[in-house]
């Protein structure tokens, strides 16, 4: 049985079944987390998007950009997104990840989480551009917020982990298969959170 919350201040690697997942809280530095945070928040071109659930259409709950090495469009949730250049930040970026995990990440997905009321509901990243098992590769910016997975079948499976600025969280293997994620809302005062989320687009 697994149900635990996380709030490491070292890397953590749960042994989780039908998935691997690695969380590394200090990838960046309080200062450098803080730096790229304002760099992103000001520079990237913020979309805001539709989504239909269940045949009714709402706005998206967080604003998104999507950048890539190569011009393939990235799909989810009935929304395709056509990726802008990837920045040299951002390619920097990617080369630091690859020293945690040798990935040949080519796009990365960022999210706006403008406050408490925006969200991220229970998903999988199993999108048919992405592969049989992909590896994605995540960075947290700003505000500290709960992540929660949940196995599909496996219903006593769950963990919660808290965010931290300048986090690295990875999930691989077969996690996509079996495993749920989400950012939910929460009813506190709190501050922006940016979400780089590195994944390999195939053609």
């Amino acid at each position: 049985m697994l149900e635990l919350f996380s709030q490491e201040e070292r890397p953590f690697f749960p042994n989780l079944p039908n998935g691997e997942l690695q969380y590394y809280p200090e990838f960046l530095s309080p200062k450098e987390a803080d730096a790229l945070y304002n760099e992103l928040y000001n520079i990237t071109p913020w979309q805001a998007d539709k989504i239909t659930v269940f045949g009714k259409t709402y706005d998206q709950p967080r604003l998104t950009a999507l950048y890539g090495i190569d011009p393939s469009p990235y799909s989810y949730s009935n929304i395709t997104m056509k990726p802008h250049q990837m920045t040299s930040t951002l390619l920097g970026l990617i080369e630091k990840v690859k020293s945690f995990d040798e990935n040949e990440f080519n796009a990365v997905l960022l999210n706006l989480y403008r406050d408490g009321k925006d969200s991220n509901g229970w998903h999988a990243d199993n999108e048919k551009e992405l592969g049989k098992n992909p590896v994605i590769a995540s960075i947290s910016l700003g505000e500290e917020r709960f992540f929660h997975l949940k196995h599909r079948t496996q219903k006593e499976q769950r963990l919660k982990i808290a965010l931290k600025n300048g986090s690295l969280l990875i999930m691989g293997g077969e996690m996509q298969h079996h495993w749920l994620h989400q950012i939910p809302k929460t009813a506190k005062t709190i501050s922006p959170r940016i979400n780089l989320t590195f994944r390999k687009i195939k053609n």
